[in-house]
């Protein structure tokens, strides 16, 4: 497996099946397969960038993308008045898929702080 192939990598290319949701020059957007609400999302830049943490001044408009593409899928989904954006940066914080994604999460109470 090259160094960019990751699982989120062969849906994008669909070599893997995902529930799709939405889909731009720039991202994708496919159902979690263990959902953690009603609705559960994951937004997926197609360029890889391992971790948030690792993206450089040159992706900000992508990261921006994101930001602004997540409500609109939330709301496409019937959620556009509460829903909760989480990203997971490293393994230590949960992230399991090291391609940068956000979930989208929605369709029930939340508590603070988180997990």
């Amino acid at each position: 497996m090259a160094e960019q192939d990751t699982l989120f990598t062969k849906i994008i290319n669909r070599e893997i099946a995902a529930d799709i949701i939405y889909e731009d020059d720039i991202c994708i957007a496919f159902r979690d397969i263990a959902p953690q609400a009603p609705l559960h999302v994951l937004l997926v830049p197609k360029q890889v960038i391992t971790k948030l943490s690792e993206s450089s001044q040159q992706q900000q408009a992508l990261l921006g993308h994101l930001m602004l593409t997540a409500p609109k899928i939330a709301a496409q989904e019937g959620h556009a008045k509460a829903f909760r954006l989480v990203i997971n940066n490293g393994a230590e914080a949960g992230q399991s898929v090291f391609h940068l994604h956000i979930h989208i999460i929605a369709g029930r109470d939340f508590s603070w702080p988180p997990g």
